[in-house]
């Protein structure tokens, strides 16, 4: 499973798509946090905070992380390796987990470099500066959505080989889990059931963590949404073994 794992990461690392990929995702924060004269600015809004980040990172992630993911398993499809693959003295649900590790471990990268966006605001803020713990929250509340949009997209991969279904697969379904159900349940004939349909939103259980607070629920939610679609993933492999 680690080598399947490190293959994956060495395959994203050496393909130039990635780290165009990466780029956007770092230009398009950067522009919006920094540059554009919106509200998202921090230098025109005058606050020591990096909500701007959490509240665009998702908005971000829900191009980049289809980009990311639609290679996961539509390329080995496209190729002719899934069967070789799945010859491999691994469980189809071993299979699964390192692609789909190996996902979040590039999200994380991906990640890294918006330190530089903290230790910026740190420097220019005026005592006390930016709230560590809550800033903290909320990255892992950003990483934990993130993680779930990898799960969504690696399944979207798994049921089609080519790449661009797969990416417009992944980029609708995030957006249905993200903020779609918010939507609809707006819709009068569904007003009977409209609080079940927002509690199953992921936008619902981001709000709370991107204010820094952790929620057990909440993390019970995201480890919920990825379980299932990560069992989604590996169902669609046993099929082909039909």
């Amino acid at each position: 499973m680690y080598t399947l794992f490190k293959k994956e990461i060495r395959s994203f690392l050496s393909s130039l798509i990635g780290y165009i990929a990466v780029c956007v995702f770092l230009l398009l924060l950067g522009l919006f946090m920094w540059i554009l004269q919106m509200d998202s600015n921090v230098l025109d809004n005058g606050y020591a905070s990096l909500d701007p980040l959490f509240a665009i990172g998702p908005w971000v992630f829900l191009f980049l992380i289809p980009a990311i993911t639609m290679r996961s398993f539509s390329d080995e499809k496209k190729s002719g390796t899934i069967e070789l693959l799945l010859t491999r003295p691994l469980t189809d649900l071993q299979i699964v987990l390192a692609k789909y590790f190996a996902g979040v471990a590039l999200v994380a990268f991906a990640l890294v470099p918006t330190l530089v966006f903290y230790y910026t605001i740190q420097k220019l803020a005026l005592a006390p500066g930016i709230d560590v713990g809550g800033t903290w929250g909320s990255y892992f509340g950003l990483l934990l959505l993130a993680s779930g949009f990898v799960a969504i997209g690696v399944f979207a991969s798994a049921i089609t080989e080519n790449q661009v279904v797969a990416f417009i697969i992944s980029v609708f379904l995030c957006f249905i889990s993200y903020i779609g159900f918010d939507y609809i349940s707006k819709l009068s004939f569904l007003k009977s059931i409209d609080s079940i349909l927002v509690g199953i939103s992921i936008n619902t259980h981001y709000i709370s963590m991107s204010r820094g607070v952790i929620d057990t629920r909440d993390v019970i939610y995201f480890l919920s949404l990825i379980a299932l679609f990560v069992v989604f993933t590996k169902t669609i492999l046993e099929s082909r073994k039909w």
